[in-house]
């Protein structure tokens, strides 16, 4: 497959609905943000043309996903027209003014029959040569790409991620890994979050960020082991990061305390007695006979100083063989636009 970025930058920048006509599966997988599925066969359906082709031969697929498309054509378009209708209203412009962005797997006969369908209702439709398989050419390739790196590291709740939602407030470059993986990368980070997304949609939406972005303005974006949660950080944007320069916060034991109980106490005791017996041979029969106690009593100080030597070795240790790292201070400061002249000073 030739990659043509041109026609895929022109793909994304044109202004109208984005429709996914892969199965829920391949869509699930990974796909365009902004994206709606309106598969053109369900999951089941489309293996079965897929067995048809491999055994019977290209006619007989088609004449079967024909079948598929029969029972179901009216359902089809009234999916396709409730979503183009929404576009139309939204933006204020007749079918043929609206481009509507069309993609399969690889550019081939279900994004080419939707195209078809719509042709037929006097739409504009646009498809996307190569499809899918086009737009993950160019995911990939952005990671290889050098990338002005800044790392904001700093110990279990040196609250690293609040500076970032700072940083981004105030319209600075910066990646939420955490936030796209909908984790916080600790035995606790998957409380009150989300389903995690695909490994795949994970990268995507990495790459879609990073390429909103001049691309030699500085990036922050948090120090982060390789997997967070399910979600494993694409290598050589990984490779990038731990070559960075990094800042280091530090806060008092009591400053993080304070931010860890604000974090987490509120979870219910289950869940926080579950998270804890999941690192139980790390943390040592007597820290974790603690935690869980301490977690009965609601002694939210005694449960976070337990887990907090623990994580605390484990991030000196990723540490190790780390240069290039600015310290800034930031204990009993309140995290807002007056701390953006200190880390602007440090850099």
């Amino acid at each position: 497959m030739h990659f043509k970025r041109k026609e895929l930058d022109k793909f994304r920048s044109l202004n109208g609905p984005l429709i996914d006509v892969r199965s829920p599966s391949e869509y699930y997988k990974g796909h365009m943000p902004n994206s709606i599925n309106i598969p053109l066969f369900d999951n089941e359906e489309r293996s079965i043309i897929g067995t048809i082709y491999k055994k019977q031969g290209r006619e007989k697929a088609v004449i079967e996903g024909l079948k598929f498309l029969e029972k179901k054509m009216e359902l089809l378009l009234d999916n396709l027209f409730i979503n183009i209708d929404s576009h139309k209203t939204k933006l204020g412009i007749k079918n043929n003014e609206l481009s509507i962005r069309i993609y399969c797997s690889r550019g081939g006969m279900r994004s080419q029959s939707i195209s078809w369908l719509l042709e037929k209702y006097k739409f504009n439709p646009i498809t996307l040569k190569g499809g899918y398989k086009t737009y993950r050419r160019w995911i990939l390739d952005s990671f290889s790409k050098k990338w002005n790196i800044v790392i904001i590291g700093g110990k279990t709740g040196t609250g690293k991620t609040k500076l970032l939602t700072l940083l981004e407030k105030y319209n600075y470059q910066t990646i939420d890994l955490e936030g796209f993986a909908c984790h916080r990368g600790s035995t606790f980070g998957g409380l009150g979050m989300k389903e995690q997304p695909s490994n795949e949609q994970f990268e995507n939406k990495i790459a879609e960020k990073l390429n909103s972005f001049i691309s030699i303005n500085k990036i922050f974006v948090e120090a982060e082991s390789s997997n967070i949660g399910k979600c494993k950080i694409p290598h050589e944007f990984f490779n990038q990061m731990k070559a960075s320069r990094r800042i280091e916060i530090l806060r008092s034991e009591s400053n993080r305390l304070e931010e860890l109980i604000d974090t987490y106490s509120f979870f219910s005791k289950e869940e926080l007695q579950e998270s804890v017996l999941r690192i139980k041979k790390r943390l040592g029969p007597q820290r974790t006979k603690i935690a869980l106690e301490s977690i009965n009593s609601e002694k939210w100080d005694l449960v976070c100083r337990s887990v907090l030597d623990y994580y605390d070795k484990c991030y000196e240790f990723e540490k190790v063989g780390k240069t290039n790292i600015k310290l800034l201070d930031l204990t009993d400061r309140k995290y807002d636009e007056r701390i953006l002249d200190l880390i602007n000073d440090v850099l």
